[in-house]
């Protein structure tokens, strides 16, 4: 464990970047091979607005890491946060624990208030227009975006104390495991299922994608699906049953289109269909509200 942690406190851009492509790569050829769905849409017409939010979020935490360094060179030297202050344990442990609170600091908890705070939701809306999920789709995020999801992950390294290192590890698992829960690729039911209990599987975080609440505001997991099942956010539908984008901004057109996606977070604020669920399943069905009489900002 030494060995890892001392590779990521050192990790070159370059395998960082190769982390990146080999991903995409890989779940890109996978998504050939068992596609969840066959969508009618040209792949890499599809992801070039995807790629070019993927670049500008690369910037963001390019040209931020500096502070990460700083904040976990910071923690170290003042032994703060929440896993310095516990009593002394194994490496593998206090790597594991690490990872586990950035993921919840960084990830889950980032992702739930941009799912209850409008503003943050009408940017986060971006990552949600897309009407074909498929492993591109996982770093498809506003740069407005980016700066938040950084600001969150720079508040968990410093409430949880982690050192350099475990920041790394953590998000080249983080950048693995959303292009894995966003790939358009259908495991056996059962090993999704098996393995939901644990990561955040494929056929788990498509529920976050169905285009209608409640189930848009569930699993909002990144790596580990504890959260989601610790704070009563999982959600079950069967994956046949989902439908991608957002019920309140279907033009294809806008949100396949860079300049489009740009502009999306400032639109006015619409209200969004919600379903009755029972058993998981949704039972009834609400009229989308109409927008010219939703609760609006700017």
């Amino acid at each position: 464990m030494e060995t890892i942690l001392n590779y990521f406190e050192n990790i070159p851009s370059t395998h960082r970047s190769l982390i990146l492509v080999l991903g995409i790569t890989f779940f890109w050829l996978l998504e050939g091979a068992v596609p969840l769905f066959k969508f009618n849409y040209r792949k890499w017409r599809h992801a070039l607005p995807n790629f070019f939010f993927t670049l500008t979020t690369i910037i963001v935490n390019f040209a931020l890491a500096f502070l990460l360094l700083m904040t976990s060179d910071w923690v170290g030297e003042n032994d703060f946060g929440l896993i310095n202050w516990l009593p002394e344990m194994p490496l593998w442990l206090y790597i594991l624990l690490g990872v586990l609170l950035l993921d919840l600091f960084g990830a889950y908890l980032a992702h739930y208030v941009e799912h209850k705070v409008k503003p943050l939701w009408m940017i986060h809306l971006v990552h949600h227009t897309d009407h074909e999920v498929d492993t591109t789709t996982a770093n498809r995020h506003h740069p407005l975006e980016s700066l938040i999801r950084f600001s969150f992950t720079l508040f968990g390294v410093f409430v949880v104390g982690t050192p350099i290192g475990i920041v790394m590890l953590y998000q080249s698992l983080s950048l693995v495991a959303t292009q894995f829960g966003h790939a358009n690729i259908r495991l056996p039911k059962k090993v999704d299922e098996l393995l939901s209990w644990v990561i955040v599987s494929p056929d788990m975080h498509k529920v976050h994608h169905h285009f209608v609440l409640p189930y848009t505001d569930s699993n909002y997991g990144n790596i580990f699906s504890i959260w989601d099942r610790m704070f009563g956010t999982f959600m079950k539908l069967d994956r046949d049953s989902i439908v991608y984008g957002v019920d309140t901004f279907p033009d294809r057109k806008e949100n396949g289109s860079i300049i489009g996606l740009l502009k999306q977070p400032f639109h006015k604020y619409r209200r969004p269909t919600t379903v009755e669920v029972s058993d998981g399943k949704p039972v009834t069905s609400v009229k989308a509200a109409n927008p010219d009489t939703s609760d609006t900002f700017v």
